[in-house]
């Protein structure tokens, strides 16, 4: 039976978005419905891979034919094997093969083996971690549901969005900006780490709706990535154990973002970190709100920041809206989206098999259609012209009563057998919250003092400073000292 509602999501009072980190859609779910065609369950088309898609090859060698990377190998969980170039210059070079966009900017998507083997080239230059054995070939190499059970399940049993695009061509904290404030205020990379930007939560809270936003196993950095939220009270943030408690007691709030955790040895399944790690992340999380009381009521949003330089056939569409006035680093427009994430929908109001895409020529989903998800279920006025823009995900929930089976029952999580090749490394993510936690007032230590950052080295020292100095931070808070 269908849902006839005029707006689908009044169904809906709890809105979760889990966000990972770096992955294209065809590395994570381009093999999902290989083996029906390319046609779901439902009989709905899928735009996934043939297993004919090429690449040239670096240096003039053979074209390289994607390839699905074999389960239950040391190395399967670790692949591309290294870290892929992800800022605009490097999505630049994998979409057109040039640093420098043409005009009009129609992508080829025909570099991204040149630019991993440039990458290659400068990280075992400047000693990056690399996975013994790895080649520029490998960027082709492509998850399938055997390596992915968890999230494979939930994008069959539930819903999967086949055109999902990253908001800007590049890498982590400008695309990070648009989920939370529908802009990144002109910036085109990971050099700014803050933004000044309003973001949904003040909205939310100005209509007296509450939200949550939880890291994994320390505050998330997304309360310290935007000044919006520095000042928020301190029961707004939690971990993951709080997220977990609250789904078990119905206790959730109306929107919860989470994080995962940041470190190499982490599960934000940034490459080339453990991927199976976020498989089992994936599963908790759905597990929780699975066994919620609110379960009935609750849409999970599953995707990810941005491609982080992995292999995607579908070349960008043209068309963004501009999100404001501010003119864009590197001469950046904002007329154009990054390459396709991974985005998953779940509900029990979704039927199986389900692939949502708007209609042809219409605007495309991007991270700024969560907020415009979230501000139609709340009548919260659009942040930027960019969310004001975007399509709503509520059509996905189109039954009228909710599923009772588990499309996860009986799947397990994989593990991984090999050894983490950046285990012990400090992570960039790390390095920015470091670099932001730094600039909190702690009581008896300047404002901006950081030389305890010239003694961090490992994941570790990391994981411990930021623990400690926002401990010192909030007992300031508390007391009236900062």
């Amino acid at each position: 039976m269908s849902n006839t509602s005029a707006d689908p999501l009044a169904a809906i009072n709890h809105i979760v978005v889990l966000m990972l980190e770096n992955r294209s859609f065809d590395h994570m779910l381009g093999f999902l419905y290989a083996d029906s065609g390319n046609v779901s369950t439902a009989g709905q088309p899928f735009d996934g891979l043939t297993g004919t898609e090429s690449n040239p090859g670096a240096n003039g060698a053979a074209p390289v034919t994607v390839f699905k990377i074999p389960p239950s190998t040391t190395s399967t969980y670790f692949q591309p094997g290294a870290d892929p170039g992800e800022g605009y210059s490097a999505t630049n070079a994998q979409l057109f093969g040039s640093d420098t966009a043409p005009t009009p900017a129609v992508a080829t998507n025909q570099g991204f083996v040149a630019n991993f083997a440039y990458t290659l080239g400068w990280e075992a230059t400047e000693k990056w971690s690399i996975l013994s054995g790895t080649v520029a070939a490998d960027i082709m190499g492509m998850h399938t549901p055997d390596t992915l059970p968890v999230l494979s399940a939930l994008a069959r049993g539930f819903a999967v969005c086949d055109h999902w695009y990253g908001s800007v061509p590049t890498e982590t904290l400008p695309n990070r900006a648009f989920v939370h404030a529908g802009t990144s205020q002109g910036h085109m990379d990971d050099t700014t780490k803050s933004f000044t930007a309003p973001t949904i939560y003040t909205s939310l809270s100005k209509r007296g709706v509450s939200w949550m936003i939880h890291g994994y196993d320390a505050d998330p950095l997304t309360r310290v990535t935007f000044t919006d939220l520095v000042g928020a009270p301190d029961a707004s943030f939690g971990q993951f154990t709080d997220f977990q408690a609250a789904a078990a007691k119905g206790t959730l709030a109306s929107y919860t973002f989470l994080e995962p955790s940041w470190g190499s040895s982490g599960n934000s399944q940034h490459p080339n970190y453990d991927v199976a790690l976020g498989e089992q992340l994936i599963h908790d999380v759905y597990v929780a709100l699975r066994n919620s009381p609110a379960w009935n009521q609750t849409l999970l949003i599953i995707t990810y920041d941005e491609h982080g330089g992995c292999y995607d056939h579908v070349p960008p569409p043209l068309g963004a809206v501009p999100p404001d006035a501010t003119a864009g680093e590197h001469g950046f427009d904002f007329k154009r989206f990054g390459p396709r994430v991974p985005t998953v929908l779940v509900s029990p109001l979704i039927p199986a098999g389900t692939v949502l895409r708007v209609p042809d020529g219409a605007t495309p989903f991007d991270h700024t259609s969560i907020l415009r998800t979230v501000e139609q279920r709340w009548n919260v006025p659009a942040l930027t012209a960019r969310d004001a823009a975007a399509p709503t995900v509520g059509a996905v929930l189109s039954l009228a009563a909710p599923r009772t089976d588990d499309p996860l029952a009986g799947v397990v999580a994989p593990r991984s057998t090999g050894a983490n090749p950046a285990a012990g490394q400090p992570s960039h993510l790390q390095q920015v919250y470091a670099a932001l936690v730094a600039q909190l007032p702690v009581p008896g230590q300047a404002e901006g003092s950081q030389p305890e950052l010239t003694a961090l080295h490992t994941e570790s020292d990391y994981h411990g400073y930021i623990r400690r100095r926002l401990e010192a931070w909030k007992a300031g808070r508390r007391h009236g000292q900062a």
